[in-house]
């Protein structure tokens, strides 16, 4: 391969066969697409049509890194999944930082593309580009925790970096994640699922190779002008200090910390669940991610009561708002034995807290009978059954195998109007993110690639008005609208110019909340910068925002190919019907047709049938997309 930055190579793992083959990264590939989720869309796009079930031999799941990953830029730990979503049907990725990306890079490999599925259950272990399929037949069964360290014995390196599956991978839930070295997740999506189904337990890595870089010394002005930048950034000690968890108190301030299955927008006891009371009593030590400043990841330890000796790190606010506020609980300790539990089972959190406070809501309003829940009470702020719903979940047991397909289909099964209380997107559910209190994150959930989601168009300048950043990023003309959470002015221009940039940030390897979203340091030219120092890519920020608009177009024309449409960018009717009173005296409602012609317009998509256009994918070179997708276009 001609280009720095990479390794040059990949493994094409056939499951089936057991066939293991090294291939050279093309070129172009990389050109066009730059890596990681850029790669893995392509892949999809040409190897996974609309008739292949998620969970057949016949999807593939990638795990991919990007050029950045392992090298001095700040935060460039984060690495891609891709596979076809047995959640949604439909495309799908996770990002997860830690250190599992950068050892796949220095262990000599790009990515990693397995099919089929193994007669019995099996490992990948790779080290220094060898790589060799052993069995997992003794894993099976086993949590992650366990999992992880039963193969670091079995190799005889504490040092090898472990993916792998829970009982709710194995089970084939449909919003299984993929645990990353204990203390991260592959969430979202359901790719623990897409591995349950090929009988791939784990994915264990090992290198000691180097990255090397195009030129030096340019791209270490850039990587340590970022590192100070971040550090010296206004809102960095806030980040540094409280992590995730840190937005609790600001997000309640707003009404936009969805509570009671996202009937109320605030809770009114938040205090409670929030960043200060978090470190105050259970706060052990601060840690991070390979090459991170912010070090916003943290140790925290329950020592006395019923949940002792419950230890969690990457515990986020995610965690707090959906065991907590949504459904009703105010112990603290209590949620962290959620997020504990839910790492070790291998679920996503948003996903199982979601159902679980959907459940809750159907037994309040009659539509779900107790008889249904086999001796559980699941009423609001109950956690102890709803940490025993989380265990049945994970092993579908009784109501637990209903819920484990996800909200959609669970109220399509249940009926009665169900489905009004089923807060998702294109089946995937909503986190805790209340589009009614901000409107730009109500659009970016519609838009998202993978259903319901807060991370792909990823707005943060309007959370809470952050109008320096705004002026700095786009320029006074567009104040005070777009730093206005309440406005829906600009907001599709937020929005898109959001998704393009963290399909960038995605595709190279680097982390969207240490610096180029959340603390808002880095853009456009910092990351062109760094791809070319590294790689020896003629690549300005012009030509990386070409590259982020065809990795978002071929996402939604892959998801064309699968039927979505305008008719599926909508919301639960909750959040255009039911007003939020916490967010503004008169209460306030997601106003997405406000919002979604200026971003249909922006994209050149068809505003009709919300469809990229044949121009549009023609002038992103994406002629065989055009070919493909046929008479579904408009010119």
């Amino acid at each position: 391969m001609r280009y720095q930055g990479y390794t040059g190579k990949y493994l094409e793992v056939d499951l089936t066969t057991g066939r293991i083959e090294t291939r050279p990264v093309e070129d172009k590939l990389a050109e066009t697409y730059l890596g990681a989720n850029g790669f893995g869309t392509r892949l999809l796009w040409e190897r996974v049509g609309p008739e292949v079930d998620p969970l057949s031999p016949e999807n593939i799941i990638v795990f991919a890194t990007g050029p950045l990953n392992g090298t001095l830029m700040p935060n460039s730990g984060r690495m891609e999944v891709i596979t076809k979503s047995p959640l949604t049907g439909i495309y799908g990725d996770s990002n997860a930082g830690g250190f599992l990306g950068p050892e796949l890079k220095f262990a000599g490999v790009d990515f990693v593309v397995f099919s089929g599925r193994a007669a019995a259950p099996v490992y990948l272990r790779i080290e220094d580009g060898r790589a060799e399929l052993r069995d997992a037949r003794h894993l099976w069964g086993k949590d992650t925790f366990e999992t992880e360290e039963l193969i670091q014995k079995e190799l005889r390196d504490p040092g090898i970096k472990v993916a792998c599956i829970g009982p709710a991978g194995e089970n084939l839930v449909r919003y299984a994640c993929i645990q990353a070295t204990m203390s991260r997740s592959f969430g979202r999506v359901g790719g623990g699922a897409v591995m349950g189904s090929k009988n791939l337990k784990a994915l264990a890595v090992r290198g000691f190779g180097p990255v090397r870089i195009a030129d030096p010394e340019k791209f270490y002005e850039v990587a340590t002008r970022s590192h100070f930048g971040i550090r010296g950034n206004d809102i960095y000690p806030a980040v540094s200090r409280y992590g995730t968890p840190g937005i609790v108190s600001i997000m309640n301030g707003i009404g936009r910390f969805p509570t009671k299955n996202f009937q109320l927008g605030g809770y009114d006891q938040a205090d409670k669940i929030n960043a200060e009371a978090l470190r105050e009593q259970y706060f052990v030590k601060d840690v991070a991610c390979y090459g991170c400043p912010v070090a916003c990841d943290k140790i925290y330890r329950v020592d006395e009561g019923p949940y002792a000796g419950t230890e969690v790190r990457s515990f986020e606010y995610e965690t707090l708002g959906g065991y907590g506020a949504s459904i009703l609980n105010p112990r603290l300790d209590s949620i962290i034995k959620a997020g504990d539990l839910c790492d070790r089972l291998g679920l996503d959190v948003i996903s199982v807290s979601r159902a679980i406070s959907f459940a809750m809501e159907l037994y309040d309003r009659g539509i779900l009978k107790k008889e249904a829940f086999d001796g559980l009470n699941p009423v609001w702020g109950n956690i102890e059954d709803a940490l025993e719903l989380t265990r049945r979940i994970a092993y579908k047991q009784g109501i637990g195998a209903l819920l484990s397909q996800g909200v959609r289909r669970a109220a399509a099964e249940i009926g009665h109007g169900a489905d009004h209380y089923a807060m998702e997107v294109k089946g995937q559910e909503i986190a805790s993110q209340d589009g009614r209190a901000q409107q730009s994150m109500g659009l970016a959930h519609v838009t998202s690639s993978r259903g319901a989601d807060h991370l792909k168009g990823f707005p943060t300048i309007d959370e809470t008005g952050y109008p320096t950043e705004a002026r700095r990023r786009y320029g006074e003309q567009y104040l005070p609208d777009m730093a206005d959470p309440r406005s829906t002015k600009f907001k599709g221009f937020l929005i898109k110019d959001g998704e393009d940039y963290a399909a960038v940030v995605d595709a190279v390897g680097t982390c969207k909340s240490g610096g180029n979203f959340v603390l808002a340091q880095l853009y456009w030219d910092d990351v062109a910068g760094a791809v070319r120092y590294a790689t020896g890519m003629e690549l300005d920020a012009d030509g990386l925002k070409v590259i982020g608009e065809r990795i978002v177009n071929l996402q939604r024309a892959y998801n064309a190919l699968h039927g979505i449409s305008r008719k599926d960018d909508r919301l639960p009717k909750r959040l255009l019907t039911e007003p939020n009173y916490q967010s503004t005296k008169e209460g306030s409602v997601c106003r997405l047709e406000e919002m979604l012609p200026e971003y249909y317009n922006l994209r050149g998509w068809d505003a009709e049938n919300g469809l990229p256009t044949v121009a549009r994918l023609r002038q992103l070179a994406l002629d065989d997309v055009v070919e493909r997708l046929g008479p579904k276009l408009k010119p």
